[in-house]
C-alpha cells in the first residue's frame, strides 16, 4: 500500500479495544503509527459503555458486547467497529448503517479451529470418552467397548454449509465418513459430500449431526422437538454455532429418553459475562455430554489471525476509505491516485445526491480524478478523488449536499 498522511494524525485517532483482543490486533495498529489504543479485557454493560465511548473513533469487540442503538446515539466520533470474531449479531447493524459506521468482522479466520474441534468431539462422543474419563476420575475402572464406535462409515449430517460447515466436511471425509449437509442456498459441494434438500430427511439418516449456521430469524429454534423427533435413535448431535437456534430444554429431553445418546454444546442462549461467573444449564450432569464455555474458536492461531484479519480492514477504511468486507456501508475499493486528496462522503439513499454533488463541485471548476459510488437500501457511499490544491473547498461542499450523514477527508 502507498504511504498516505491521513488529514486527521494517526496518534488523535481514539481506539478502544474491548474483550481481551489479540496483541496481534494491538501490535499492527501501533505500527502503523496509532498510539492512543486504550484496551479493558471484559466486555463493558451497556451503561458503561455509552460512558466509554464517547470521543472514540474505533472500537474493538468480541461476542460479548453489545452494540445497541442507545451505545450509537452516544458514539458522537465512530467511524468504525471491528468484530474481532466471526459474526455481527451482537450489533444494532441497522442503526450502525443510518449512522454510516461501518461494521468488519473476520468470517474465516478461526474456520480451522472450530472445524478440528468438532471432529474431535466427533471422535469423543462416538466412543462415550467423556463418561469413561469421569468414572476413570472417581476412581472407576469402566473398561468396555458396548456402545463405542469407529467414525469409519458413519454418516455427518452437516447442516450450515458455509466456511466452517465445509471445512468440516472435507475433514470428515478423511476420517471415513460419509457426508450429507443442508443449506438454504444451493452449494457446491467438497469432495463426495451430497446435498440434502430436506432438512427432516438429513436428520433421519445422520448418525451424527453437527450444526454450522448463523443467528436469525429463519434459524432460531430450528432445532426443537419437531426437528429433534427426525433423528435416527441413537444419533450424535453437536452445536458449535449460535446459543439461539437450539431449544435446549427439547434437546435434554431427547437425550434423557435416549434417542440422543451424546451431544456437544458449546453455544448457550444466556452466558455469564465473564470468566468465573455462575453457569447453569439442563444439560449439566446428563451421560455423554460434553460442555464447553464459547471456546469453538478459541486457539491462540485464530485469535491472532482475526486480530490481524480485521485491524487491515480497519486500517485500509482509515487510510484509504476501503470498505471491503464491510456489514453497513457499501463496500468501494479506489485504488489511490498521485496529486489527489481523497474525500468520503455517507449519504442517505436518495435520490439526487451524485447528481448534486458532481453539479456543485463542477460549478465551482473542481476536478474529479476518480470517482466511485455504491448503495445499498439505506445509505450510499462515494469516495472522490479531488485536484489536491482544490480538496478543502470541495470538502465544505460536500458538507452541505442533501442527506449527508458523514463526510472525512482521508488525506
Amino acid at each position: 500500500m502507498k504511504e498516505t498522511q491521513t488529514s486527521y494524525p494517526r496518534n488523535k485517532i481514539r481506539i478502544l479495544l474491548l474483550e481481551n483482543i489479540s496483541a496481534s490486533a494491538v501490535a499492527e495498529l501501533e505500527a502503523s503509527g496509532y498510539a492512543e489504543i486504550k484496551q479493558i479485557k471484559g466486555a463493558l454493560s451497556e451503561t458503561d459503555l455509552i460512558e466509554s465511548i464517547k470521543g472514540v473513533h474505533i472500537l474493538g469487540i468480541r461476542s460479548k458486547t453489545q452494540i445497541t442503538e442507545e451505545v450509537l446515539e452516544n458514539a458522537d466520533k465512530l467511524l468504525a467497529i471491528g468484530c474481532f470474531c466471526i459474526g455481527t449479531n451482537q450489533i444494532d447493524l441497522s442503526n450502525a448503517t443510518k449512522r454510516g459506521i461501518t461494521v468488519f468482522n473476520a468470517p474465516y479466520s478461526n474456520t480451522r479451529s472450530v472445524a478440528e474441534l468438532v471432529i474431535g468431539l466427533c471422535v469423543m462422543l462416538i466412543r462415550k470418552i467423556s463418561d469413561k474419563n469421569i468414572a476413570a476420575h472417581r476412581g472407576i475402572w469402566l473398561k468396555e467397548a458396548k456402545g463405542s464406535f469407529e467414525l469409519r462409515g458413519k454418516t455427518l449430517g452437516i447442516i450450515g454449509y458455509g466456511n466452517i460447515g465445509s471445512q468440516v466436511s472435507v475433514m470428515a471425509e478423511a476420517m471415513g465418513l460419509n457426508v450429507i449437509y443442508y443449506d438454504v442456498l444451493t452449494k457446491l459441494p467438497h469432495g463426495n459430500a451430497k446435498q440434502i434438500r430436506d432438512l427432516s430427511e438429513l436428520l433421519n439418516q445422520s448418525d451424527i449431526v453437527t450444526l454450522h449456521v448463523p443467528s436469525d430469524k429463519t434459524t432460531r429454534n430450528m432445532i426443537n422437538e419437531t426437528t429433534l423427533s427426525a433423528m435416527k435413535k441413537g444419533a450424535i448431535f453437536l452445536n458449535y454455532s449460535r446459543g439461539d437456534v437450539v431449544d435446549l430444554d427439547a434437546l435434554q429431553k431427547f437425550i434423557e429418553n435416549g434417542t440422543i445418546s451424546g451431544a456437544a454444546v458449546d453455544v448457550f442462549p444466556q452466558e455469564p459475562e465473564k470468566n468465573g461467573d455462575e453457569f447453569t444449564s439442563g444439560l449439566q450432569n446428563l451421560p455423554n455430554v460434553i460442555l464447553t464455555p464459547h471456546i469453538g474458536g478459541s486457539t491462540e492461531e485464530a485469535q491472532a489471525n482475526i486480530g490481524l484479519d480485521v485491524t487491515a480492514k480497519l486500517i485500509n477504511y482509515l487510510e484509504l476509505g476501503t470498505s471491503n468486507g464491510s456489514h453497513t456501508v457499501p463496500q468501494v475499493n479506489l485504488s489511490i491516485q498521485d496529486g489527489t486528496h481523497r474525500i468520503l462522503h455517507i449519504h442517505e439513499n436518495i435520490p439526487g445526491v451524485l447528481s448534486e454533488i458532481n453539479s456543485k463541485l463542477s460549478e465551482r471548476g473542481i476536478n474529479i480524478l476518480g470517482q466511485y459510488l455504491k448503495t445499498n437500501d439505506e445509505i450510499g457511499y462515494v469516495i472522490l478523488d479531488i485536484d489536491a490544491e482544490l480538496s478543502k473547498e470541495a470538502f465544505e461542499i460536500l458538507r452541505e449536499v442533501k442527506g449527508t450523514i458523514k463526510t472525512r477527508m482521508v488525506y
